[in-house]
């Protein structure tokens, strides 16, 4: 049986996040299910999946169910606060290992996101991470790009359609990229998926004083947009990494230039072609909710992990078996799977 953190058991426990959504009728709800089944091992293991969290106006009332065969609890990381779930099974638990967690959310179309920064928050999403340097190369290409902009939404659209203009999604990088905005640039072969390409937005933001964040997600359901940029029931390889600037008196402004990349190559546009400058437009400033948001964590160290995890950001369930990383981009050997459905 699954535990929380108090002993209490979790298995068939619903535990509310947040107020009631909304009942209007712009609010959708889904349903989430992960489920997890490591492969047999005589050595103990750990596991972190990323949870549903509350986001600004758009996203509430996140619940969550689970069973499986550890323990398991809700934890939250000492820097970001965000939720993780940890379940660990140890040595002598030699039979299945499974897990299953059903989280729902409700959702809604989302644009500028009004909110003041306090002191803390302003440092937090400024601050340099590993993988979102600010100074060397990451600066000085900001600093050519807002030139002479002033104010910053100007210096964001100009850095919004800097990244549009000059990456590329790359269709052979594994996952959503690793988000080494250093090693892109440096590489001067700016391709990759979404999480190379938004996090070189959040960085260039934060290297010219903007503060900046990627946010980490999954894709839930179909696009009114276009197909490429939705999903429908099995959502084990939708991860979709987004990013949000904050601009100074107004809010968080939400963007993403990757998924105008992405429309570039799935339906074979030129970037300058009316359909990808309708995109470029729309997401520079509004994203659709068919998606929902895990957390804006990178380099993150989850709780009572023995070693810092190899991934820049937690998107994917992330497995440790004795001194073995499972791979969290190759879902058949790890053995997860995740599916979404729309309820009422």
């Amino acid at each position: 049986m699954l535990l929380a953190a108090a002993s209490a058991p979790l298995t068939g426990l619903a535990c509310t996040d947040a107020a009631e959504a909304e009942t209007a009728s712009t609010w959708r709800r889904f349903e989430v299910a992960t489920e997890i089944n490591l492969p047999p091992s005589k050595d103990a293991a750990q596991l972190w999946a990323p949870m549903i969290q509350t986001l600004g106006d758009y996203q509430s009332n996140p619940t969550f169910e689970v069973q499986g065969s550890g323990v398991a609890r809700r934890v939250r990381d000492g820097r970001y606060h965000t939720s993780l779930l940890a379940a660990s099974w140890l040595a002598a638990d030699t039979g299945d290992r499974t897990l299953r967690l059903v989280q729902t959310v409700a959702t809604r179309n989302r644009t500028l996101t009004k909110t003041d920064l306090s002191l803390a928050e302003r440092r937090l999403w400024l601050a340099a991470d590993y993988s979102l340097p600010t100074d060397g190369i990451v600066r000085d290409t900001a600093r050519r790009i807002v030139a002479l902009k002033v104010g910053p939404r100007a210096q964001a659209r100009a850095i919004y359609d800097w990244v549009v203009d000059n990456t590329f999604r790359d269709p052979e990088t594994r996952g959503c990229g690793l988000g080494d905005v250093k090693s892109l640039l440096e590489s001067g072969r700016l391709g990759g998926k979404c999480a190379d390409i938004n996090s070189l937005m959040v960085a260039l933001c934060r290297s010219v004083g903007l503060p900046a964040r990627d946010v980490y997600g999954v894709r839930v359901a179909p696009s009114a947009f276009h197909k490429c940029l939705g999903v429908s029931g099995d959502i084990t390889h939708a991860q979709h990494c987004r990013a949000e600037v904050y601009l100074e008196g107004e809010g968080w402004l939400p963007v993403d230039p990757a998924d105008v990349r992405k429309v570039v190559l799935e339906e074979k546009l030129p970037v300058d072609s009316p359909i990808v400058k309708a995109e470029r437009e729309r997401l520079f400033g509004s994203w659709e909710m068919n998606w929902v948001g895990f957390n804006s964590a990178t380099d993150i160290a989850p709780p009572d992990a023995p070693r810092k995890i190899e991934a820049n950001f937690l998107m994917y369930p992330y497995a440790m078996v004795g001194a073995k990383d499972l791979d969290w981009l190759e879902p058949t050997t790890f053995q997860y799977r995740m599916t979404s459905r729309e309820i009422a």
